[in-house]
């Protein structure tokens, strides 16, 4: 799917997020190479996103489509960026302080605890997270940036419009939560999630694909993730 198509795709989908707080994931059985280029990109795009807790148009746009296969969940993002704010910097150097960056939040068994988040810069660094807790009602705030996501891919690439965003997870790689009642996923089954992008551009914008009703913990809403489905 070359850029051009994807535009057409991208508008197509524009309301899709304004009114479902069902976001589909399509299996593939296309092969999918992680190097930021979405022209071998064959399912939809959702978004735009928007301003994450007040659901307000964003300055800039940004959109995200999701597939997977038996073995991984893949995740592309498509973000316009006229001054794009970052770096190449090292693994798990908290790049979402400081750098334009997309971000998606996984939580398999949808109960807010042990659920990771990625974030990926316009340089392709990378940082994953385990979120242990948020709430008081599980002892705190309980993160470990130790977590890795064994055979993780991230790729972003650079275009004329922004910069592009490919992410490779592997299902295996998340059998290892502890705690995290993760069973690899087949088509019907639903796990809770959002996907997410700051832009430090002209104006610094927190933005979401699903925006939220509260303000406590920022992007981390885990009772008002949306519902990720994964379909045949």
């Amino acid at each position: 799917m070359k850029i051009s198509a994807i535009t057409t795709v991208l508008c197509f989908m524009c309301s899709i997020t304004n009114y479902s707080q069902s976001i589909p994931i399509y299996k593939t059985a296309e092969k999918i190479t992680i190097d930021g280029d979405l022209s071998d990109w064959k399912t939809p795009f959702l978004g735009p996103f928007v301003i994450h807790d007040s659901g307000k148009k964003g300055t800039q746009n940004t959109f995200v489509s999701l597939s997977w296969n038996d073995e991984n969940l893949y995740i592309a993002y498509h973000s316009t960026d006229s001054k794009i704010i970052g770096s190449a910097q090292k693994k798990d150097s908290q790049i979402f302080s400081t750098d334009d960056l997309v971000e998606i939040f996984i939580d398999p068994d949808g109960d807010g605890q042990n659920y990771i988040e990625i974030g990926v810069n316009a340089f392709s660094s990378n940082y994953d997270l385990l979120l242990k807790c948020i709430s008081p009602d599980c002892g705190g705030w309980n993160t470990s940036m130790a977590f890795d996501i064994a055979g993780l891919e991230a790729k972003s690439k650079i275009t004329p419009e922004g910069f592009d965003t490919e992410i490779k997870i592997p299902f295996s790689s998340l059998e290892t939560i502890k705690n995290g009642n993760f069973n690899k996923p087949k088509a019907g089954i639903k796990w809770r999630g959002n996907t997410f992008r700051i832009d430090y551009g002209n104006t610094t914008e927190y933005l979401a694909l699903q925006y939220y009703k509260s303000l406590k913990y920022g992007f981390h809403q885990p009772e008002e993730f949306a519902v990720f489905e994964f379909l045949e």
